[in-house]
């Protein structure tokens, strides 16, 4: 049986209204992180790939204010 690939979700915070999770996983042996981000209409994937923690949380920053300006 193959094994679901469940979230590790390491770091979650709220910037601008949005809920913004960074979950962790591995890729041929090196950590890898990618943010979900959550709002009042559901969700989405703001960040498919980030090398560390730092890189996940500045992109999916960016990802959220770019949202906002075309808002």
């Amino acid at each position: 049986m193959i094994d679901p690939d469940y979230p590790h979700i390491v770091l979650a915070f709220d910037y601008k209204g949005w809920r913004v999770e960074i979950e962790q996983g591995e890729l041929q042996g090196c950590k890898t992180y990618s943010v979900w981000v959550n709002y009042e209409l559901g969700c989405a994937v703001a960040v498919p790939y980030a090398k560390s923690r730092w890189d996940a949380i500045i992109k999916a920053k960016q990802w959220i204010d770019a949202r906002q300006e075309q808002a």
